[in-house]
């Protein structure tokens, strides 16, 4: 794997899952892979969870691990070509992605959408440039557009807990916010599902009000539906998440009420399993009861991250030797 930025980097899904399931009982097993290696961790955003579990992961593949917050530390980046640097940027991507791409052997990167304008934020312009001139593995600690790390953990976390003999139903629920989420988490959970209902390993189902509809290039296959009632009957996974419209691009729409899941809503699933990516807001995505209650999975999801972070690296390194 020379770089890991969606779905499509991942040759075989199921095999990828095993692999972080494997290293989750065997957690030291490789650290040759990783000797003398190094990882940088690039943050333009903020982060809990990615920043901790891919530095652990590193760790534990025998890796010495830099990290570098950009949007605190570092120099403005230009990301533009043909221009005078005469405003407020210091330092041209060109430069600093290669310099980077001197001094570690992967590099992982993080950088949110401005969700001002749809072209400019889906065209990857940042993450295309930096993979270009590092010259070393990419790792996609989330972008504009997906959050890969986040998806694997989240099928990791569905194939580990599944103790039924038919395939789960899986749904991608909508939920309330007060201000404009990308759609990145949800366009990668789509995108990962939808692939993994294509090789049989589920149903999935996404409900969302009219006018939240996702980019149809993360959704195809999908059943989709604007009934949450409807999505929730026969659940067993429910995946909880808030996002702004894309076709009104960053906007929050106006929305009926009863989209915040609570344990009533969950009567008609098959004592469904709920899922969120945190950070997530209390009694406004997503009750405290179900959160607290013995349906969440979102710790145990969250803990999931670490080994997908792993077994991500850990094929990285395979390529390396």
């Amino acid at each position: 794997m020379n770089q890991f930025t969606s779905v499509n980097d991942v040759q075989d899904i199921g095999q990828l899952v095993k692999d972080a399931l494997a290293l989750k009982e065997s957690p030291y097993a490789h650290q040759h892979l990783g000797k003398n290696k190094t990882l940088g961790l690039v943050f333009l955003n903020p982060s809990l969870r990615t920043r901790l579990s891919t530095q652990k992961a590193a760790l534990n593949l025998g890796m010495n691990v830099m990290v570098m917050n950009m949007d605190k530390e570092g120099w403005a980046l230009e990301t533009q070509d043909g221009i005078v640097m005469d405003g407020t940027t210091v330092e041209h991507i060109r430069e600093a992605a290669a310099v980077m791409g001197q001094y570690c052997d992967v590099l992982g990167l993080r950088s949110f959408p401005k969700l001002l304008n749809r072209d400019e934020d889906y065209n990857e312009d940042f993450f295309n440039k930096f993979i270009k001139y590092c010259k070393v593995p990419v790792v996609s600690l989330e972008s504009a557009t997906r959050h890969p790390l986040q998806s694997l953990a989240d099928l990791v976390t569905i194939k580990e807990t599944w103790k039924g003999t038919a395939k789960p139903k899986v749904v991608l629920a909508w939920a309330p916010h007060i201000k404009a989420l990308p759609q990145a988490v949800p366009n990668s959970f789509a995108e990962w599902m939808c692939k993994a209902q294509q090789e049989g390993m589920l149903d999935f189902t996404i409900a969302q009000p009219r006018g939240y509809e996702l980019n149809v290039d993360f959704t195809q296959g999908a059943h989709i539906t604007n009934d949450l009632d409807e999505a929730l009957a026969g659940a067993d996974y429910i995946y909880v998440k808030n996002w702004s419209s894309y076709e009104e691009y960053g906007k929050v729409l106006p929305f009926t009420e009863g989209w915040m899941l609570t344990n009533d809503k969950l009567k008609p699933t098959n004592d469904a399993r709920v899922m969120h990516c945190l950070p997530v807001r209390r009694d406004l995505e997503l009750s405290s009861e179900i959160l607290d209650g013995p349906n969440s999975l979102v710790i145990h999801e969250a803990g999931n991250r670490l080994w997908a972070a792993q077994a991500v690296l850990k094929q990285m390194l395979e390529k390396l030797i």
